[in-house]
């Protein structure tokens, strides 16, 4: 009976020392598999397979020492391009396609990147959906700058881009004599619209006021002038403009642009 369980626990002991080694095996193969690059001063983390999954390429050189590459202070491969839109090169390494997030608008500096790591696949896929943006028709921007304080009605700012009328109230928050910290809610009536209503005369001038304590914020020439600069700053071009007796577009009762 004893040395039944001394047999026991001697194949017991065995198999655990077996299957620890194995573990430590694996462990050790695990990391030998991964990579830590360095991309621009952006440090990736992935495994060896996904830098050879296309042979001939720069990394499939690097990782298998076809080509020289110099390591930082830490012992990392350093690769100097540019790290955030390495990103998407390692993305294509894993997925087998182009995946980006939407908006994205660094097409060509891509395609350089695809170029440099010698991904033939990438540069096929940025071409490709680059030439699909140039004939996709682009929306019509409009902007409608009007002026009625005469008839009481304030300075109305109208654009079919919130994202434009966002510079404009953080432009007008800057330019403030009344130094706001914020856009006065009362001035906005939605994402597409500022309407400016409360308004006092002087001798310098119209001016627009806040509703509660009349701080002025700055006069009516000013906030238009910001708008057409901001306007035509951002690609806008002149398309009308009305009454304009005075010489200057700043005077004009409306300012129609378009993009």
């Amino acid at each position: 009976m004893e040395r039944k369980i001394n047999r026991r626990e001697k194949e017991k002991e065995y198999e655990g020392k077996h299957n620890s080694l194995e573990d430590a095996d694996q462990g050790k193969n695990c990391k030998s598999t991964l990579m830590t690059l360095n991309v621009g001063g952006y440090l990736y983390i992935t495994q060896k397979q996904t830098l050879t999954k296309y042979p001939d390429t720069f990394l499939e050189g690097i990782v298998n020492g076809k080509i020289l590459c110099p390591f930082d202070a830490d012992g990392h491969y350093f690769i100097d391009r540019d790290g955030l839109l390495f990103r998407h090169v390692l993305n294509f390494l894993r997925n087998g396609e182009l995946l980006l997030p939407e908006g994205f608008r660094e097409n060509q500096l891509l395609a350089q990147e695809a170029e440099f790591f010698q991904l033939k696949g990438l540069a096929e896929e940025v071409k490709s959906r680059w030439e699909k943006e140039q004939l996709t028709p682009r929306e019509t921007t409009f902007l409608e700058i009007t002026d009625n304080h005469d008839r009481s009605q304030g300075l109305r700012i109208f654009c079919n881009a919130p994202d434009f009328i966002s510079k404009i109230k953080s432009r007008i928050v800057l330019v403030s004599k009344s130094r706001l910290d914020g856009f006065p809610e009362e001035f906005s009536i939605s994402s597409n619209i500022i309407q400016f209503k409360y308004f006092i005369k002087s001798e310098n001038g119209t001016r627009l006021v806040l509703k509660e304590d009349n701080t002025f914020v700055c006069t009516l020439e000013t906030l238009k002038f910001e708008a057409i600069m901001m306007a035509l700053k951002c690609g806008f071009r002149l398309l009308t403009s009305l009454d304009c007796s005075k010489g200057s577009i700043v005077h004009s009762d409306a300012l129609h642009f378009i993009k």
